[in-house]
């Protein structure tokens, strides 16, 4: 069982399987059963943190816990009736993950209510021990290995789970009648940089009872990793959009070069532009098609996702954009016509920055995949200047997950497909609600189309308005040549203004 087919059964079945590790809080506990909190005080103990050396948590490789396979474990059922604040007047309750399979390692949660923290305490009398499982003593388990948050989100009559926190800094979020696709983290480190990926995790947890009447739920979270200690904190608005306040403060413990503010996590097999490598019933598989990104001079681009033959990797920007995300703007289940994944009911998700993040740029990372279970897709902002040890960081953004507005403009498709008898490679590329430029209807010439190619050449760049859509497609030729890659670009021009989205592209032989 791999990674991602943990969790794609985890949409039906309600379990999240991601590889976790385990959790000391270093400052000990009051005798009390509970004492003060703030986000001030995580803040400072995270900074704390950093100045002493990382301690990785330890897990036993013959742990009984460790050797559940995905079968065992999921006989091991939280109990609905168990969550916390069910039988409250909260409009929020949380259900926990027993520890196993993937995960044997474990989180401290604790509950803040009016200003004090009191530890959520492991007890197997929320758990269903289905069919038994004669190697685990249930006393032994002495942790969470995370949570979700419920919520009536679909309907007013029933709680459902929206956001999970699961695994390293990893966390899933869906808006009203979505299911979960892409995953954000809370920090990405050495991505792409040499040496080994570092994956940072969120090792404790402080989750604010909300008041009766509330709409939102807060949770902060303490982030540690060899490089970085980290204080989150993370508003949540469950809804129509399902919207997340977040505020980073980062401490380094060492000089960090490579590293991603608000990364993103997604999976894209194939669409209309590569399907002719798979031969698959589907249309389409992705949890996300594009990369979108709002320049801070006011253009929007747009850069669909690709399935490269080897590692790729590519910058946008030089400055703190408005706006990014990894979308799914495919919203159709004929766009699909998967049955059982619904691919069409995954999420956008989009990141707006609450502050000028200074230089940088958006980072595209795009890794080859044959299987839907990999996620193959990152895209995260990478501050210019390195993380330094004894500075103090500070990112505060807003996460989007849902389907933003339609906008005139926006590219809602990009197919491609070899010319027959020559070596070029013919694109198609269509903008939404092009109908309702004035007077295109009676000359479509007003738009006028640039592309251009970073290598090789392009001809034939032609377009034309659509009557029963409304859309304007354009076509164009590339003659690569005898070039590897080439980048691509097209924008479309309205009188003496841009008109759309800008359209990039990374052609690879």
């Amino acid at each position: 069982m791999t990674y991602r087919e943990v969790l794609a059964h985890s949409v039906l079945t309600g379990i999240l399987v991601i590889s976790l590790f385990n959790s000391t809080r270093l400052l000990a506990q009051a005798d009390a059963d509970d004492q003060d909190f703030s986000h001030q005080w995580l803040q400072s103990y995270a900074r704390d943190l950093s100045n002493r050396p990382f301690a990785p948590p330890v897990s036993a490789a013959t742990s009984p816990l460790r050797q559940l396979d995905y079968d065992d474990y999921r006989r091991i059922v939280f109990d609905p009736s168990a969550a916390v604040w069910k039988n409250e007047s909260v409009p929020f309750q949380l259900q926990l993950f027993h520890p196993g399979f993937l995960h044997t390692e474990t989180v401290n949660i604790n509950l803040v209510a009016s200003g004090r923290e009191a530890p959520l305490l492991f007890s197997t009398d929320q758990f269903q021990y289905h069919d038994s499982l004669p190697a685990i003593n249930p006393a032994e388990v002495n942790g969470y290995a995370g949570f979700r948050i419920h919520h009536p989100i679909n309907s007013a009559e029933r709680f459902e789970e929206f956001l999970v926190f699961l695994g390293a800094s990893y966390f899933r979020g869906v808006a009203r009648h979505q299911f979960y696709g892409l995953s954000a983290r809370g920090l990405a480190v050495n991505t792409v940089g040499a040496g080994v990926e570092e994956f940072p995790r969120f090792s404790d947890f402080w989750i604010e009872k909300p008041a009766a009447d509330s709409r939102q739920i807060v949770v902060h979270a303490l982030l540690d990793s060899f490089s970085v200690t980290g204080a989150y904190r993370f508003v949540i608005r469950p809804g129509e959009t399902t919207v997340m306040d977040v505020e980073a403060t980062l401490y380094p413990r060492r000089s960090i070069q490579a590293f991603g503010i608000a990364p993103l996590t997604s999976m894209f097999m194939f669409d209309a532009s590569n399907s002719a490598r798979f031969d698959d019933f589907r249309d389409a598989v992705h949890d996300s098609d594009g990369l979108w990104i709002q320049q801070s001079n006011g253009e929007r681009v747009w850069r669909p996702m690709a399935n490269p033959a080897q590692l790729q990797v590519s910058a946008f920007g030089k400055q703190s954009p408005v706006a990014f995300g990894l979308m799914q703007r495919h919203t159709g289940f004929e766009d699909f016509n998967d049955a059982e994944a619904r691919y069409d009911k995954r999420p956008s998700l989009w990141i707006e920055p609450l502050h000028d993040w200074g230089a940088g740029h958006v980072e595209l990372v795009e890794i080859p995949t044959v299987d839907e279970i990999h996620d193959n897709i990152v895209a995260y902002w990478q501050p210019a200047a390195a993380l330094e040890p004894g500075q103090v960081y500070q990112f505060n953004y807003r996460l989007n997950w849902g389907q933003p507005v339609a906008e005139p403009g926006m590219i809602v498709e990009t197919a491609a497909g070899s010319v027959p008898g020559t070596a070029e490679r013919l694109f198609v590329i269509d903008f939404a609600d092009a109908a309702s430029i004035e007077y295109v209807q009676q000359n479509h010439n007003l738009i006028n189309m640039k592309a251009t190619t970073s290598a090789g050449t392009i001809s034939d760049v032609s377009g034309t308005l659509l009557p029963e859509s409304g859309l304007y497609r354009v076509y164009l030729k590339l003659d690569p040549e005898q070039a590897d890659l080439a980048e691509l670009r097209l924008t479309l021009q309205v009188g003496d203004r841009q008109w759309g989205e800008t359209w990039l592209y990374r052609w690879t032989k």
